[in-house]
């Protein structure tokens, strides 16, 4: 039983997507905090804030007023995703790899045949049918 368990967990696919939910949902949190101190003042420096607080490029609309194109949001939501995506890729993806690496060097056998492609494996098939024909 804690075999099975141990094999569940230690799939890739598991683990990426476990790492991705909890540390994406608790770093993008610090991630936010240093855009909105840091980054949203320096392009602020660039774009002045509108009444809402949105900073961008100012266009003249057709009736005159003036439409802001609020760029905030959009460079805090690409700054966040890659934040958070080097971290989950340097901090658990990496290791795992290494993980695997080092668990398939010690086991090399069981590593090529897990690795089979579909074509090879009716190969070998056809290959050993037609042995047992011949014999």
């Amino acid at each position: 039983m804690i075999q099975g368990f141990k094999e569940f967990i230690l799939k890739g696919n598991v683990i990426d997507l476990a790492v991705a939910v909890v540390i994406g949902g608790a770093f993008t949190a610090i991630v936010n905090a240093v855009v909105a101190s840091v980054i949203n003042p320096l392009v602020s420096l660039f774009f002045m804030a509108d009444a809402a607080g949105n900073f961008g490029p100012k266009i003249r609309g057709i009736y005159g007023q003036e439409v802001t194109f609020p760029l905030g949001d959009l460079i805090t939501a690409v700054i966040s995703f890659f934040a958070v995506a080097l971290v989950v890729y340097f901090a658990f993806v990496l290791p795992m790899n290494a993980y695997k690496a080092r668990k398939a060097a010690k086991n090399p056998i069981a590593e090529e045949a897990a690795q089979a492609t579909e074509g090879e494996l009716l190969a070998e098939i056809r290959d050993l049918l037609k042995q047992q024909r011949g014999a």
